[in-house]
């Protein structure tokens, strides 16, 4: 799993088949047990995100402005940056469009889903985690029904005596 979410920062980042890479890596997820994202309690959620993909989105919503409006999204950035200092992205893009339509221009809203993934396991798979759960539990409920079936059979044979 560690080598599919890797190999999906790599598409992202180098501007590969990021659609292909995440398909492969919820599979992956979708078909173990215990292959969770987060790696800890002060882990970022959601654990995927794209980062280069969402800057491809912004410089796309550049290039929406024109040419000679290139100027007017250096201003945007400048101005939601200083007034959203640590703010999230969904927050400086909201601060992009209001900025952008107070001027007379529309952008294109980016959506989320472009860039955040969070994937959850199955609660049990078919492999070698999944089939030893339940040879561990056949085991403990046979287990059970082993001692019952003793502890009668001596106490049917005290009686008997």
């Amino acid at each position: 799993m560690i080598e599919l979410r890797e190999a999906v920062y790599t598409a992202d980042e180098q501007n590969g088949d990021v659609e292909g890479a995440i398909r492969a890596l919820r599979e992956h997820i979708y078909a173990h047990m215990n292959t969770g994202l987060n790696t800890g309690s002060n882990s970022i959620h959601p654990p995927i995100q794209l980062k280069y993909t969402y800057e491809r989105a912004q410089a796309a919503q550049q290039a929406q402005l024109g040419p000679g409006n290139a100027a007017l999204y250096h201003e945007a950035q400048m101005y939601c940056e200083s007034q959203h200092a640590g703010a999230s992205a969904t927050e400086l893009v909201a601060c992009f469009e209001s900025y952008a339509s107070a001027r007379g221009v529309q952008l294109a809203p980016i959506p989320e889903a472009l860039y955040k993934f969070d994937f959850i396991s199955a609660k049990w798979s078919p492999d070698v985690a999944g089939l030893s759960l339940i040879f561990t539990l056949l085991s403990g409920f046979l287990f059970i029904i082993t001692l019952l079936y003793r502890w009668l059979v001596k106490k049917d044979l005290v009686s008997s005596i």
